[in-house]
């Protein structure tokens, strides 16, 4: 069957970002992806460093709990100052371009055309995509050209810092039920190799988040775990072996 004369929407490919939102939708699942890894390592080093010194389980599970706390407290504040200065500035932005397309629209004009021709448009075809882009919606023409901001998708501090403090304390929580769950001599052992299994996937995810090689992401956080794990082990077996606590 003839399809001349008939037009259809373009399909978006499958493993390209096309629908609105993206910015918002990565950027929380980045911070849960790394306020998870962040729970696991850093409450896992610190219980498995009480654990060296101590086998009571009351320092244990009180160091734990602090730390859980402590770093999701952390965690949610660190995110929320870091992507309200991005978003803080984005909104400024925003607010210089739609001042400066009412006060000065003509030149706006032809800023956003002199992009297009530098883009590779000619003259002819960058001053009809400007001229149309701008009737259709000046601000978000200007604002995608010049700034590659789109005005709808300005990034939430507030469900950043909720996810990484979530995302924090659910990876956290891991670690103190592999070191308070088995038998004494069991803790360390367990917690091991539950945490570095957690860590694999933490890896696997935000490789695959990213787009990036998921074995070096599992082998960069994997390989640093341990080393966190090992080394605050060993500091507490000493200090518990020195009689200094």
């Amino acid at each position: 069957m003839s399809t001349e004369g008939t037009t259809t929407d373009p399909q978006p490919h499958a493993n390209e970002p096309h629908r609105g939102g993206i910015a918002q939708r990565l950027n929380w699942l980045r911070a849960g992806v790394l306020g998870a890894n962040d729970g696991i390592v850093s409450v896992a080093a610190i219980v498995v460093g009480v654990a060296g010194a101590s086998s009571a389980t009351g320092p244990i599970l009180t160091a734990g709990v602090a730390g859980l706390v402590g770093g999701a407290i952390s965690m949610a504040l660190g995110e929320y100052v870091s992507v309200s200065s991005q978003s803080d500035s984005e909104r400024a932005l925003i607010a210089k371009e739609r001042a400066e397309l009412r006060d000065m629209p003509e030149e706006e004009l032809d800023e956003l055309t002199a992009l297009y021709r530098a883009k590779g448009l000619s003259e002819s075809t960058a001053r009809q995509v400007a001229v149309e882009l701008t009737e259709h919606d000046a601000l978000s023409a200007h604002l995608a050209a010049e700034l590659n901001i789109d005005q709808d998708d300005v990034v939430s501090p507030w469900h950043a810092a909720a996810a990484s403090a979530a995302a924090f304390t659910i990876g956290a929580i891991l670690p103190m039920l592999a070191i308070l769950l088995p038998p004494p001599d069991w803790r360390i052992p367990v917690t091991f190799i539950a945490v570095l299994i957690a860590l694999a996937i933490t890896g696997m995810l935000s490789a695959t988040i990213g787009g990036s090689s998921r074995l070096r992401a599992t082998l960069r956080v994997v390989i640093g775990g341990a080393l966190a794990l090992a080394a605050t082990y060993g500091i507490g077996t000493l200090l518990g072996a020195s009689g200094a606590v």
